[in-house]
């Protein structure tokens, strides 16, 4: 017996298992959402299902498999190109009147003709009529302030003729992954730090973990980073990145730390390693996060925690060993070649 699984379009809430008799019942309920079950390729709109078709009717011929949330305006259409491997960058390029937004500090350079501006909140509503209003713009600065982002965002256009560019770059070793919002349902939870740049009207939120025991043993805390729209985002990973499909009910644990990116109806939880042994000497913490399908995870292979953690551990004030070198000359040689601060 197939199972059914919906997902709602507007809120990306996911509904199912729901058996086929079920999945007819709330078809006829919700004939604007989409839906997967085993032996489809992907997530497809209910209308356009033959099991569905005598209580929804027909697929308009306008709708998209997966649209991008309700009430969101268009995104600048954006060309780019991601240059480098370990520590890479993604160069924007720009048709008059097209806009990009970046995190403050991400800029590597731009074009002359292209005008920076600083923006209060996300800049999403940047160059689009009213600009929000003021409680739209303290709202859009409160969230990024939550999630451990500066109070103002920069919006680069291009004010000239032709084309023109404009560079971020990574702010640790990594890559640069980018995803267009309209391909993944028009919304992708990602950890606090990852937005890098993204075209204008791309919106910038926050997504509470609803389970106190993930948001407090989780690695990423109550709050992540919620990403909007239907345009290009680029976001960084630290290290190499692995892409995974995950079915429905299928389950991934991860290291806490390691979780980038993953669908809204990807389920996110922690359980504990094991037994009380592997708690106190398997070097891998007490719990780790549990991905629960369907869905799409992007995982990291180097979180910056952990490569801080590293960094922190040899430096010599924090009271690790310089090993490295084989110096006769020792602690003396060190001093000598500048190694000690004092």
């Amino acid at each position: 017996m197939s199972q059914w699984f919906f997902v709602n379009s507007r809120t990306s809430e996911r509904i199912g298992p729901l058996d086929p008799e079920a999945a007819v019942a709330f078809a006829r309920q919700n004939p604007d959402n989409v839906c997967w079950r085993e032996g489809l390729s992907g997530w497809q709109p209910v209308r356009s299902m033959p099991e569905f078709s005598e209580v929804v009717g027909a697929q308009p011929s306008h709708m998209p498999p997966m649209p991008p949330p309700a009430g969101r305006g268009s995104n600048d259409e954006i060309d780019y190109r991601i240059v480098g491997n370990d520590m890479p960058f993604v160069e924007i390029e720009l048709d008059p009147g097209e806009s990009a937004i970046a995190e403050a500090g991400a800029l590597m350079y731009k074009d002359a003709v292209i005008q920076m501006d600083t923006v209060f909140g996300d800049g999403s509503h940047s160059g689009q009529g009213t600009g929000g209003g003021l409680m739209g713009k303290l709202m859009s600065a409160g969230k990024r302030v939550i999630t451990g982002e500066s109070l103002f965002t920069t919006v680069f256009t291009h004010t000239g003729q032709g084309k023109a560019r404009v560079a971020f770059a990574a702010p640790y070793p990594g890559t640069v992954l980018p995803i267009r919002l309209s391909e993944h349902g028009g919304r992708l939870i990602c950890q606090k730090d990852s937005f890098l740049a993204g075209a204008r009207g791309v919106q910038l939120g926050i997504f509470f973990q609803k389970k106190i025991l993930t948001g407090l043993f989780g690695g990423e805390g109550f709050i992540m980073q919620k990403l909007e729209g239907d345009g290009w985002v680029f976001v960084h990973a630290g290290g190499t990145l692995v892409e995974r499909d995950l079915a429905p009910g299928e389950r991934l644990d991860v290291d806490t730390g390691c979780v980038m990116a993953f669908h809204p109806t990807v389920s996110m939880d922690v359980r504990a390693v094991g037994g009380i042994k592997s708690m106190l000497f398997g070097g891998e913490g007490v719990f780790l996060a549990t991905l629960t399908g369907p869905g799409k995870v992007w995982l990291q292979s180097l979180p910056f925690s952990r490569m801080a953690g590293r960094m922190l551990a040899a430096a010599p004030q924090g009271g690790g060993k310089n090993v490295g070198e084989g110096s006769v000359l020792g602690g003396l040689g060190r001093m000598l070649d500048g190694d000690n601060s004092f």
